[in-house]
């Protein structure tokens, strides 16, 4: 056994002492990988970062521009006072969302349904509502629908995409008692 490890050393210092010609080779080389790596970063990196700042950053306002119009749901659900309050709803909203103060729109509506086809029509008045929801079973209910909306400008602008978007949160929810 300790013939062939000797012999492993051996054959190890044999190579090194051939390689040592090749050294200098290399380290006229040095710089190039240091090179590439920067060319790599500025064509390729410096990009996906961008790309990944404005993806995150519309993400972020599209998430807050729909947790606003929840939270106006949200306010209006309480009770049919509290859904026909617009300005009550629109400070719910815009109390979700204050990094977008006034420039974010708040559009509340109260509407109503039979209980047997709430996604079917929609009535305006209670009164509608009642007189077209017949039979035992089926019952009016009250809806408050809280539109959000937000015109954003991304903050990088690249060319070829849009200079602005628009963010639009919906958030529907039956009104209590």
């Amino acid at each position: 056994m300790g013939t062939f490890f000797g012999s492993g050393v051996r054959c190890v210092r044999a190579w090194l002492s051939s390689a040592r010609p090749l050294g200098r080779f290399w380290r006229e080389e040095s710089g190039s990988s240091l090179v590439e790596l920067a060319l790599l970063i500025s064509f390729v990196g410096l990009p996906l970062m961008t790309g990944t700042v404005e993806v995150g950053t519309m993400v972020y306002d599209s998430i807050e521009v729909s947790n606003a119009a929840h939270a106006g749901a949200m306010y209006g659900m309480m009770s049919l006072s509290f859904a026909g309050d617009s300005s009550g709803i629109t400070t719910a909203a815009r109390g979700e969302a204050p990094d977008f103060g006034t420039t974010l729109t708040v559009t509340p509506t109260l509407y109503y349904a039979c209980s047997s086809s709430i996604a079917g029509t929609q009535y305006s008045t209670l009164a509608a509502a009642n007189s077209a929801c017949t039979g035992s079973v089926n019952h009016s209910l009250g809806f408050v629908k809280v539109t959000t909306s937000l015109s954003v400008s991304p903050p990088i602008r690249l060319p070829g995409l849009p200079t602005s978007y628009t963010l639009v949160g919906v958030s529907v929810m039956e009104v209590e008692g």
